[in-house]
């Protein structure tokens, strides 16, 4: 159990502290939470297996003479749409963490939807899940955002590349 049990109402599941630390264990979301070069090689495997499997269905479909730079250059927008789906996601859920991590008053459940309740954050409690937030999770955020940005770049140039040549 948390130590904020005593001081704090809101359910074990819905403390920031514990979404983070159950956000950081959970499989999708653990590899962000490595270091850069380790989470970009995942990025790499991902984006280099979307494309195996899309060019060998694409080539087991056509022939591999009806192979055309177009289509290759389609399997490549389609895995680089697939990692930008997955950055989305892990960057809405870090950056949700985030924001209750920060916040000074946490908005809960306690049995359903329909008896919310708000509880406003010790003075110790507020700085040691903003000193969480601001050196654990503000880091990821911004990096996963930048990879964001320059995936979605690279899929306009390409979206312009097929527009120009096509």
């Amino acid at each position: 159990m948390s130590s904020q049990k005593k001081f704090c109402p809101v359910p074990f599941d819905q403390q920031p502290l514990n979404e983070y630390k159950s956000l950081k264990k959970s499989p999708l979301f653990s590899f962000s939470a490595t270091d850069f070069k380790t989470f970009v090689n995942r990025l790499i495997l991902i984006f280099v297996g979307i494309i195996t499997l899309g060019l060998s269905v694409t080539i087991f479909s056509l022939s591999l003479s009806k192979l055309s730079v177009h289509i290759i250059v389609y399997n490549v927008l389609c895995a680089l749409f697939s990692i930008e789906v997955l950055l989305v996601r892990l960057y809405l859920g870090w950056s949700y963490v985030l924001k209750r991590l920060a916040s000074a008053s946490i908005f809960y459940e306690e049995s359903g939807w329909y008896d919310g309740q708000l509880w406003i954050k010790s003075a110790d409690i507020l700085t040691q899940d903003r000193l969480v937030g601001v050196y654990q999770v503000e880091p990821l955020v911004v990096r996963i955002r930048s990879l964001l940005i320059l995936i979605s770049s690279i899929v306009v140039l390409l979206f312009i590349f097929l527009f120009l040549f096509s």
